[in-house]
C-alpha cells in the first residue's frame, strides 16, 4: 500500500493570493494544479516550495478557527542576504512572533505569521 502525507492549508478566501506569494519567494517551486468553485475560490490546489509538495483550499464554509503557531513551517537558509529577503516577504503585513536575531541555536533566527496567518520559522543553517 503506498501512502503519503501533505501539508494541507486552509484558506478563507486568499489561498491563490498565499500559493502566488510562496512561490515567488522559494527556489524550486511552483503552483502545480488548480481548481475553482463558481465563486471563483479555490476548490483544490497542490503547489510545490523548494520541492516539497502542499495542498490547499479556499473553506467554502465559514469557521471561526484559523493557522495557528503551534504548526509552523520551517525554513533553513544558506545566509543573512537569503534570511532577509525570505523573513521580510513573509513578514510583510504580518506579526511577528520573535523578531530576527541570534538566540544562540541559529546566528540568524525569526518567527512569523504571514498576512495569511500561516506560521514561518526561518533560520540561517
Amino acid at each position: 500500500m503506498t501512502q503519503t502525507i501533505t501539508t494541507f492549508l486552509l484558506f478563507q478566501g486568499q489561498a491563490e493570493e498565499a500559493m502566488k506569494l510562496y512561490t515567488s519567494i522559494f527556489d524550486n517551486s511552483q503552483i502545480d494544479s488548480v481548481t475553482h468553485r463558481d465563486d471563483g475560490k479555490v476548490e483544490q490546489a497542490s503547489f510545490t516550495l523548494a520541492g516539497t509538495e502542499y495542498m490547499c483550499i479556499d473553506s467554502p464554509i465559514p469557521h471561526e478557527f484559523t493557522f495557528t503557531p503551534a504548526v509552523s513551517l520551517f525554513v533553513q537558509v544558506d545566509d543573512e542576504e537569503q534570511f532577509d529577503r525570505v523573513y521580510n516577504a513573509l513578514s510583510e503585513g504580518g506579526k511577528a512572533l520573535m523578531e530576527p536575531g541570534d538566540y544562540g541555536f541559529s546566528r540568524k533566527f525569526g518567527w512569523c505569521n504571514d498576512r495569511f496567518g500561516v506560521s514561518w520559522q526561518v533560520a540561517v543553517k
